[in-house]
């Protein structure tokens, strides 16, 4: 029997009385965007095959604050920045995937970056999302394997860089099925992950330490999640790429979802940003398997939607 992922969730969400909200689009002309954030009253993301960070303020205005392209000098190693979230000390860190490292900001030129820690040891292949908790301790998500050679799925543990940079693995959570999104609650008690090839966003517990225990179930999606973020009352919102639909799931099911036609592109990630953190901020792609093509194309955008939920205090 086949299956088509954008009817099989539309019939999810529509099974599920899920309330269907309406996006727009605010900006365009990147690459593949993906990991959003809010910070300091702007909207952040990675325009990832470009190997820049952007901002835009509310009135639209861009500006690059982080530049990696120095770093393809010499190498045949792709620089995408992934996911990135603050030190308590104010200084901005983030994923160099390929490269398997963390890199920091210093706050000088958008290219003033260094090695702040390397994870290679602890990752099979490219690492992937993160999130920066209180304290300074990041935990950061992997793929396990090489989806654009079409590698077959395989299992992979969740990296955590302690606030002193030394590096090693969650014990407490095990293996993850493609581990993509990550997030943390307000309270700082439980840490929610997207796996990916298991279609659901898995929750574990936080303690006061930043040690994780407890994987579970919190909730199943129809397809493939991949970018999350959280809202104060204990939701999460999951980008499904491929399914044109992006969803908010609480332990009892969906409740409400907002598409995104594929002819548009395809919705990777979203958060909950704006001055009241009220605005769901969505990354939309045309071209993820083509670095060039995507960099040359520029087809990558930003969509938002109004939604009846804060992101409160949650990260990132």
């Amino acid at each position: 029997m086949t299956t088509n992922p954008v009817s099989d969730t539309a019939d999810a969400i529509s099974a599920a009385g899920a309330e269907v909200l309406a996006p727009r689009h605010i900006a365009s002309g990147y690459s593949w965007p993906e990991c959003p954030r809010w910070h300091e009253g702007r909207f952040w993301f990675t325009d990832m095959y470009n190997s820049v960070l952007l901002t835009l303020d509310l009135d639209g205005n861009q500006e690059v604050m982080v530049d990696a392209t120095g770093r393809r000098a010499g190498t045949d190693v792709p620089i995408c920045l992934g996911g990135f979230g603050w030190l308590p000390d104010g200084r901005l860190i983030v994923t160099s995937m390929h490269e398997q490292l963390v890199l920091v900001h210093g706050g000088g030129a958008p290219d003033d970056l260094e090695v702040y820690a390397d994870v290679s040891e602890h990752s099979l292949k490219a690492i992937n999302d993160m999130v920066v908790d209180a304290d300074g301790r990041a935990y950061i998500t992997q793929l396990g394997f090489d989806l654009f050679a079409g590698e077959t799925p395989v299992t992979s543990p969740l990296i955590v860089v302690q606030p002193d940079g030394s590096t090693g693995i969650a014990e407490g959570v095990g293996p993850l099925n493609c581990g993509n999104g990550i997030a943390i609650n307000a309270e700082g008690t439980r840490v929610f992950i997207a796996e990916v090839m298991a279609n659901q966003i898995t929750v574990v517990d936080r303690a006061a330490d930043g040690t994780l225990s407890d994987p579970r179930p919190f909730a199943a999606c129809p397809f493939l999640p991949d970018g999350i973020g959280l809202d104060a009352e204990g939701g999460v919102w999951a980008a499904m790429p491929g399914s044109g639909h992006v969803a908010r799931f609480t332990e009892d099911g969906m409740t409400h979802a907002v598409e995104i036609p594929l002819e548009k592109g395809v919705a990777s990630a979203c958060l909950l940003g704006g001055p009241d953190r009220s605005t769901l901020y969505l990354t939309v792609g045309t071209e993820v398997f083509d670095f060039e093509k995507s960099a040359r194309e520029g087809q990558g955008a930003i969509w938002v939607a109004d939604v009846p939920f804060s992101g409160g205090d949650t990260r990132p």
